[in-house]
């Protein structure tokens, strides 16, 4: 594996753990499963304006709303935010 890709990987995994503690925070779960639909698991829509901020905020990123509105589970924003994040 070339140092680039694993950068990328090891990007992810932390990016997806600081989403995963902010997604707990916001929603009030003790953990999530990275794959789980977070609305499914009781995220409001009021929450999730909450999230995007708190997200942007965390990551110094702009996530536009269609990808934020198609990105419902943990792993799926973490791969949009280092996404933005190495664009």
């Amino acid at each position: 594996m070339n140092t680039e890709k694993a950068d990328t990987n090891e990007q992810l995994t932390t990016t997806t753990a600081r989403v995963s503690t902010i997604v707990c925070e916001i929603g009030k779960f003790s953990s999530i499963d990275p794959t789980q639909d977070f609305y499914e698991a009781g995220v409001t829509s009021v929450a999730a304006l909450t999230l995007l901020m708190e997200l942007e905020s965390a990551f110094e990123v702009s996530i536009p709303d269609d990808q934020f509105i198609g990105a419902r589970t943990v792993q799926r924003l973490a791969e949009v935010i280092v996404g933005l994040a190495n664009a």
